[in-house]
């Protein structure tokens, strides 16, 4: 009988051995569950059905080419193939599609940017995500593009209620999930373990976005949580294409999503009129068909303060780990950094300074 945190804890009742517990099955959750029984490595994770998740409201876009400015993406000549290769692979051990291979066309805003782009279209960096310089409007007449604008390879867009509901049945019959909200008074640590209630288990990896902020773990981590609404619209004919300029319009599941922006002020799950009107005036200076909203949600992702993922183990006890921070691009960053925490977790690798959460400490 061992004594921690005021409970008394009989080892020998403990029912359920795992190798690691994962709390929260959002993106980070869902990817890291993946990889880990890749190899072979036991699980169990704890989703709460009635909480609320980022990834669930997520646009889902996967978009080599951000921003304003339109920059190749943040490590994307890396992370672009291995999403690829992970999301296909997940779909056949899942049986079910949720990964989209779409064109995003980009429009110019003048004939400077144009040209810069026939430049950059050549470049190493650039070339596997370029598709064509367009150069005059399209023939459609979907978007303002008086400029042309720039067709994007190696893009598309997560389905993200589909694949986190794959995953979650994927669990459940394998006897991996327990669809409860994550008591955080029951974990405690014996002996170079961590028992949570009947359950013992290496290592706990909090993989919770946001819920991670009401804890006293991690507090050495710069969260800087950032809220962002998105809407679903119909047009009609279907759009066969992403548009992607202020705001992206994704053709899904037989509407459209649109999205997104950006409040880190109002930290509220709650979607707004403020939201709303923000989007649609983006979109009316993009979009030259009619619509009509049919859906509006709003999330709170998980970011800090230098915009990078969050992976590694806590300073204070070695049994607590992370794997957060995967802000708005969360498709695109949770495959390569989910298999680059499992490969520390069970092979010793180094995580990347650039994203090992000990540059916080």
């Amino acid at each position: 009988m061992i004594q921690s945190r005021g409970f008394n804890i009989n080892t020998q009742n403990l029912k359920q051995e795992y190798d690691y517990i994962i709390v929260g099955q959002g993106l980070a959750g869902s990817c890291l569950a993946l990889e880990l029984r890749e190899k072979d490595k036991t699980v169990m994770v704890f989703n709460d059905p009635t909480g609320n998740s980022s990834s669930r409201v997520a646009g889902g876009l996967i978009n080599p080419i951000t921003g304003r400015k339109m920059v190749l993406t943040w490590r994307a000549n890396q992370l672009f193939p291995f999403l690829k290769y992970f999301y296909r692979n997940a779909e056949k051990k899942l049986g079910i599609m949720f990964f989209h291979e779409t064109p995003i066309y980009r429009p110019f805003i003048s004939v400077k940017e144009q040209n810069e782009w026939y430049g950059k279209s050549v470049e190493a960096n650039f070339k596997p995500f370029v598709k064509e310089v367009v150069t005059k409007s399209e023939k459609e007449q979907v978007v303002a593009d008086p400029f042309g604008g720039l067709l994007l390879n190696g893009s598309g867009y997560l389905d993200t209620i589909t694949f986190l509901e794959a995953v979650n049945n994927w669990l459940k019959t394998s006897d991996m999930l327990v669809n409860e909200k994550f008591d955080f008074d029951s974990l405690n640590f014996i002996n170079g373990a961590a028992v949570y209630k009947n359950i013992k288990t290496n290592k706990v990896v909090f993989c919770n976005g946001v819920e991670i902020t009401r804890t006293n773990y991690f507090e050495e981590v710069k969260f800087r949580p950032v809220k962002g609404e998105v809407l679903k619209i119909s047009i009609n004919p279907a759009l066969n294409k992403v548009y992607n300029r202020g705001v992206f319009i994704m053709p899904r599941d037989g509407n459209h999503t649109v999205g997104s922006n950006y409040n880190h002020k109002d930290l509220s799950w709650e979607k707004t009129e403020n939201g709303r009107e923000e989007i649609e005036t983006k979109l009316q200076s993009l979009l030259l068909k009619e619509y009509k909203v049919v859906g509006h949600k709003a999330g709170v992702r998980p970011s800090v303060s230098d915009r990078r993922p969050v992976l590694g183990k806590s300073s204070s006890n070695e049994q607590i780990i992370i794997f957060n921070g995967l802000g708005t691009k969360g498709v695109s960053l949770a495959p390569f950094f989910a298999n680059q925490l499992a490969n520390n977790l069970v092979s010793g690798t180094e995580i990347e300074k650039e994203v090992n959460v000990n540059r916080f400490y």
